[in-house]
């Protein structure tokens, strides 16, 4: 199934009596570091296989929304290292503009200073102080996880090297004419004095107002509505419908705006929905994205009414007035003037916020540079559609073409000192000099370097090439791109995949950036709701690796991991993984201190019984399961089989039923002891991916192997045996009947009861001494007499409960509860009798009381079976 190509020393069965994680995976995830077992070379001749872990902030620590998609890339990259792939998943952190110079500025704030103290070049270094004391403790809360990086080539999206591929392909989109300046609408934090990009805003419903204005006078007026007030101050037209007959013959004519000694123009304009409110909408170019374009189209002027704190610089009454306070004050003035015509609080309308402080912001005129999409997000849309790019799940796949086929020009200059700064020189003559990483910055006096830094996500839009030395040529860029997979969250496709999918076919000429990109859901707590900050349902993942073990977080996540769907998690959930590590240790070490071994070669399939034969069939159909659950990503399937097989089918059945070949000895407990092991081997290297520390830790054990982490992946060897797999089946039948029906009558698991199996012509017959070790069956002895008898799989088994049960008092229990269960259905069949209540009572509480009337039908067969089956008092 699987061959051994390491080193072997001699294994031993000594193992503790109990499994601690917190001794065991510290220490060897060091173990495995030290020996470079996650290392790639990029000399080797074997296949590569690349992922490049999307950056984490360098000011984040770990949550689970991380845990989760590490989990699934380190599952992804143990299994192709094991298949004998180079296998590099490379590490790194983005330096996140705004979020760490937010820190750094509160820092400064505490010592009663701001950047603007300290000077541009003297905060950045602070900044680089910051990060090398704060920054990057996301780093080692992976190696906690066990993430299998390979840390030497760690990257950092402003180290020299990333800020070379910046340079250079600033210069050459700018160059191609991709990347130019201009005046236009952009959304500003006023908290966070920044520019920031269309899908930096998250909306929500908020509570404003709607108060509506008349301009104008008499005839030659007319009303708007509007939520912000204050832009009027910048207010240059009025915009109706050219089809609009209300309105026709104020268009061209110009009416009084108030509260100012400006009149404006009616203007014609068929973006204007003459349905909507009263038809007529001011135009505030400055200030609004939709009103900058009908500017543009009627040529109007654009007058900016605040500053980039959102406060109003218009002289008069309102100068100075922070945004809010202008707008009560503006409509109070108006009130005073008559113009309110009406007015709507609270009016609940969809306002943006800065995605990292929550302000709302405020559209604004402001010269920016821009990315001018079109071409690349066509390239992006093409390599997708013609299959060069697997968007996985597929149905995921509109969400990108939504994105890319409809993509604005994309804001890239931001109002930070800390990122990667406009590589543009300004001359003292008007010159405009882009510089690239090797050309020499302009020389004289009177230059300057645009004030600007780049969006963090430009430079990580580079990430899959820029990680592995582009611009120049190295082997690593060579070897491992394009990269293989890109793992993320369905919620970055347009902040990141769409960028990486524009930079990396322009760069690369036209050579992808990563093969298949597959989309997970997010991670919600147990009962479906997001988690976040703000709530008391967010969980710091290294809280559960402290009480249950990294492999028990890291099988739990997993085990949701369905592609492209939201992941509900609860404490009890890895509760239940950490149970499935110990049953993993303690079924194996019992299993190595009674026989099993890998020792010697696995003997002929003649040589076994049908239950070694059974589980061997099994275990080869779950590597091939698990193999195409692996190349589907369907990872929850995957940890499901994986369960399935080794806690039911390994631990439940074949070690139960092998128990007593084991205990007989002699050549069949040899033969069981080598299939055992050989299955146990498989096992654990099937599991390694998900849960790695104990696996590693039981078959070096086992094996004396060096590492699970460098072991062979196992193969499907194609055997199978569908004779063996019917007759324990058989097995499985008649030891789940009998169980039911020791339950039902209240014996417990360890009673030991008489019985006569009767198994003649049927496989059941080789199967007895198991099926009576299993069930805990006696022999019948000379004064057996069968008080219940249980026909199943072709076979009959004869109880004799007379002295392991107290009949009368059964007769009892099982008697009151027949009664309820009849006076349920009664209650359940005057309901839906009564035509009364059914012509009022809504659909789903009627449904509601036929389930309690079929529920009740069956608890009634059910008590009553049981009954008929208990002697006679």
């Amino acid at each position: 199934m699987t061959e051994n190509t390491q080193q072997q020393t001699a294994p031993t069965t000594e193992l503790p009596t109990q499994y601690a994680p917190a001794e065991v995976e510290g220490p060897l995830y060091e173990r495995w570091v030290e020996r470079g077992y996650f290392t790639a070379d990029a000399t080797s001749d074997k296949p590569p296989y690349t992922i490049v872990i999307p950056p984490p902030n360098v000011t984040g620590a770990l949550h689970l929304g991380h845990a989760f998609q590490v989990t699934l890339m380190d599952a992804l990259t143990r299994r192709k290292r094991m298949q004998g792939f180079e296998t590099l998943w490379l590490p790194g952190m983005d330096h996140a503009g705004i979020a760490t110079q937010n820190k750094v500025e509160q820092q400064l704030a505490e010592e009663g200073k701001s950047r603007h103290d300290l000077g541009r070049d003297e905060f950045v270094e602070r900044v680089w102080q910051w990060k090398d004391e704060y920054g990057g403790r996301i780093l080692g809360q992976l190696r906690r996880l066990g993430a299998g990086l390979d840390w030497s080539r760690e990257r950092f999206t402003m180290d020299v090297g990333l800020s070379r591929a910046v340079q250079k392909i600033f210069k050459d989109l700018y160059e191609d004419g991709l990347i130019y300046r201009a005046e236009r609408i952009i959304n500003w934090c006023p908290r966070c004095l920044t520019a920031i990009s269309d899908i930096e805003v998250e909306y929500q419903e908020d509570a404003g107002e709607l108060v509506s204005i008349r301009y104008g006078e008499g005839d030659d007026s007319l009303v708007v509505a509007t939520t912000r007030a204050e832009t009027m101050l910048g207010d240059t037209a009025v915009a109706v419908h050219p089809e609009d007959e209300r309105y026709k013959h104020l268009v061209g004519k110009r009416i009084k705006l108030p509260l100012t000694d400006r009149t404006i123009p009616v203007v014609a304009d068929e973006h204007v929905d003459p349905e909507f409110g009263t038809g007529a909408v001011k135009v505030t170019p400055a200030h609004d994205p939709n009103d900058f374009e009908i500017g543009r189209r009627h040529d109007l002027p654009s007058l900016t009414v605040m500053d980039e704190h959102g406060v109003i610089t218009v002289h008069g009454p309102f100068l100075g007035l922070d945004r809010f306070e202008a707008r009560s004050a503006i409509v109070g003035a108006l009130k005073e003037q008559g113009r309110i015509v009406a007015e709507k609080r609270p009016y609940m309308h969809s306002v943006g916020h800065c995605s990292r402080c929550k302000t709302t912001v405020e559209p604004r005129l402001s010269m920016q540079w821009w990315v001018k999409v079109g071409p690349l997000a066509q390239a992006a849309g093409d390599a997708v559609r013609d299959g060069s790019v697997d968007i996985h799940p597929k149905e995921l796949s509109k969400r990108y073409f939504d994105w890319v086929d409809n993509m604005h020009d994309w804001c890239i200059s931001r109002q930070l000192w800390w990122g990667h700064r406009i590589p543009i020189w300004y001359g003292p003559n008007g010159e405009v000099v882009c510089v690239g990483p090797d050309d020499e910055i302009p020389a004289g006096d009177g230059w300057t370097q645009d004030p600007d830094v780049l969006d963090t996500w430009f430079s990580s839009g580079l990430w899959p090439f820029s990680t592995l030395g582009w611009p120049e040529k190295t082997p690593d860029l060579a070897k491992f791109y394009s990269t293989d997979v890109l793992l993320t969250g369905h919620d970055i496709i347009f902040f990141w995949v769409a960028r990486m999918m524009m930079f990396g076919l322009y760069s690369m000429d036209g050579q992808v950036p990563f093969k298949t990109v597959a989309l997970t859901g997010l991670v919600r707590d147990e009962f479906g709701k997001k988690m976040s900050k703000s709530n008391p349902n967010a969980v710091d993942p290294i809280t559960w690796m402290d009480a249950y073990g990294s492999d028990a977080v890291r099988f739990t996540l997993a085990k949701g991991a369905t592609p492209g769907a939201d992941v509900p998690i609860g404490e009890d959930w890895v509760q239940a993984s950490r149970n499935f590590a110990n049953k993993i240790w303690n079924a194996t070490r019992f299993a190595m201190m009674n026989g099993a071994t890998i020792e010697g070669p696995l003997p002929d399939a003649s040589a076994m019984s049908a239950t070694d034969r059974w589980i061997l069939s099994r275990l080869n159909e779950t590597v091939a399961q698990v193999d195409a659950y692996y190349d589907d990503f369907q990872f929850a399937k995957l940890s499901e089989s994986l369960y399935h097989f080794a806690w039911d089918e390994v631990f439940a059945w074949y070690v139960e039923l092998s128990k007593t070949t084991f205990f007989a000895g002699g050549e069949g407990a040899k033969v069981s002891g080598r299939v055992l092991g050989e299955v146990l081997d498989v096992m654990l290297r099937l599991l390694h991916p998900i849960v790695p520390f104990v696996t590693d830790t039981l078959w070096t054990t086992l094996t004396g192997g060096e590492s699970l982490v460098v072991a062979d992946w196992p193969q499907d060897s194609g055997f199978r045996d569908e004779a063996a797999e019917r007759e324990i089946e058989l097995v499985q039948r008649v030891v789940t009947e009998v169980r039911r029906f020791r339950k039902e009558q209240g014996l417990q698991d360890a009673q030991k009861v008489p019985a006569r199996l009767d198994l003649s012509g049927t496989a059941l017959a080789a199967h007895e001494a198991a099926i009576r070790q299993i069930l805990r069956l006696q022999p019948e002895g000379d004064a057996f007499e069968a008080t219940a008898s249980l026909p199943v799989a072709g076979a009959t088994v004869s109880l004799d409960l007379s002295g392991t049960i107290d009949v009368a008092a059964e007769r009892k229990r099982l008697a009151k509860d027949l009664a309820a269960a009849e006076k349920e259905k009664a209650q359940a069949e005057a309901k839906l009798g009564n035509e009364a209540f059914l012509a009022k009572a809504p659909d789903n509480v009627v449904d509601k009381i036929k389930g309690r009337l079929a529920k009740a039908d069956e608890d009634i067969a059910r008590i009553q079976a049981q009954l008929d089956k208990l002697p006679q008092a």
